[in-house]
C-alpha cells in the first residue's frame, strides 16, 4: 500500500510549500481574498534563450466574494522564479495579518 501512495501522491504532505500566497482587499467593497499561486506550475516563461527562460509571469483574476468584482493581478519574476514586481487593478495587496483581521470583522462576534 505504500508504494501505490508514494506513486500517486496520496498520504501526507510535506511542509515544503513551493506556493506564493497573495493577500488581496477589493477595491469596491473591503472584502478580503486569499489566493496561493503554484511557482512550479501556475508562471508562464517570458522568452527562452539556449536552455532556460529569462524570467517568468504570471496573470491572475481574482473575484471576491461580496460583489463579485473581478481584481487582476499581474506579477513578474526572475529565471529563479524570485518575485520581481506586481501591481494589482481593482484591489490592493495587503498583509497577511490584514487579511486575517478583515475575515475576522466579516464573521463578527462569536457568541
Amino acid at each position: 500500500m505504500s508504494f501505490l501512495r508514494r506513486l500517486f501522491g496520496g498520504g501526507a504532505r510535506s511542509g515544503d510549500d513551493r506556493g506564493l500566497h497573495l493577500y488581496i482587499k477589493c477595491q469596491r467593497c473591503g472584502a478580503p481574498v486569499h489566493v496561493r499561486l503554484d511557482l512550479n506550475n501556475d508562471l508562464s516563461a517570458d522568452e527562452y534563450d539556449d536552455t532556460a527562460a529569462d524570467g517568468y509571469h504570471v496573470i491572475k483574476e481574482v473575484m471576491d466574494d461580496r460583489c463579485f468584482r473581478i481584481m487582476r493581478a499581474e506579477l513578474r519574476f526572475d529565471n529563479r522564479r524570485r518575485e520581481i514586481s506586481r501591481e494589482i487593478e481593482g484591489g490592493a495587496f495587503i498583509s497577511p495579518e490584514e487579511y486575517e483581521e478583515l475575515r475576522a470583522a466579516k464573521a463578527g462576534p462569536r457568541v
